[in-house]
C-alpha cells in the first residue's frame, strides 16, 4: 500500500490559493480514478482507490500547514508503512509555474509543511515537487502562496493536474520517469510535424531567358536583292 500526502490548508478561503496545489492534485486523482469519498480520519481527510496494481489512501491534512506531520505521523503508524511508501505533494517556489519534478529524501527547503514532516517522521520519504513560481522577493513569499492562481495560470495549472492524473498509476508503480514523461506529455506536448511553425518559403518564380537574336547569315548581295522582292 502506498499513502499519498497532498499539503494545503484546509476551507473554502484557502482552496484555490497557491499553497493549495498539493490538496488539487489529490483532488484530481480521486476524481479521475473512482475513489472513495472522503472521510475524516489523522485530522485530515482520507480517499482510497487503486491505481494498476497498486491501493492506494490519499490523504489531505486538516491541521494547517505548519502542523502537517501530525496527521501525516497518525496515517503512517496506523498503516504501518515505511517512508519508502510515502510520497507528498507540495508547492515548490524554485520552479516554474506548471513545472514538475520527483525527488527523494533531502531537505524541507523552508517549506512549512515538509518541515513539520521532518520533524515528525525524518526525510526519507518521496516528493512530488508542484512549481507556482517565485514572487521575486522572499519578503513577498506568505501573501504570495496564500494567494488564489491568477485566471491567466488557469490553463497551464489545468494540464499539471491532468497529466498528474494520467500518470499516477505509473507513478504508484514507482516508474518515476514515465510518470515525468506524462505529465510533460501535457504540459508541454511535442509539436506536430504538420504543425506550420515557420512561414512557408515563398514559391520561386520560373527564370526568365531572353531569347538571343539570330545572326543573320544571308551575303551582302543576298540582302539587297531581298530587299527587292
Amino acid at each position: 500500500m502506498k499513502l499519498w500526502v497532498g499539503l494545503g490548508n484546509p476551507g473554502a478561503k484557502y482552496a484555490g490559493n497557491r499553497h493549495n496545489i498539493g490538496f488539487m492534485a489529490l483532488d484530481r486523482i480521486a476524481a479521475d480514478h473512482g475513489f472513495t469519498p472522503w472521510r475524516k480520519a489523522f485530522q485530515g481527510l482520507v480517499s482510497e482507490g487503486r491505481l494498476g496494481a497498486e491501493k492506494v489512501a490519499l490523504l489531505k491534512p486538516e491541521t494547517f500547514m505548519n502542523l502537517s506531520g501530525q496527521s501525516v505521523q497518525g496515517a503512517v503508524a496506523f498503516w504501518k508503512l515505511p517512508l519508502a511508501d510515502l510520497t507528498v505533494f507540495h508547492d515548490e517556489l524554485d520552479l516554474a509555474p506548471g513545472k514538475l519534478r520527483l525527488k527523494q529524501g533531502g531537505g524541507h527547503a523552508g517549506h512549512n509543511g515538509l518541515r513539520s514532516i521532518h520533524g515528525h517522521l525524518g526525510e526519507a520519504y518521496a516528493r512530488v515537487r508542484l512549481g507556482i513560481g517565485h514572487p521575486g522577493h522572499k519578503d513577498a513569499v506568505a501573501s504570495y502562496v496564500l494567494h488564489d492562481f491568477a485566471k491567466a495560470d488557469q490553463d497551464w495549472l489545468e494540464d499539471l493536474l491532468r497529466g498528474i492524473s494520467e500518470g499516477a498509476e505509473v507513478l504508484a508503480a514507482g516508474d518515476g520517469q514515465k510518470f515525468m514523461n506524462a505529465v510533460a506529455l501535457r504540459t508541454a506536448p511535442p509539436r506536430s510535424s504538420t504543425t506550420k511553425d515557420k512561414a512557408e518559403a515563398p514559391v520561386p518564380e520560373a527564370p526568365v531567358f531572353e531569347a538571343k537574336p539570330v545572326e543573320d547569315a544571308r551575303s551582302p548581295m543576298q540582302k539587297l536583292l531581298d530587299k527587292f522582292r
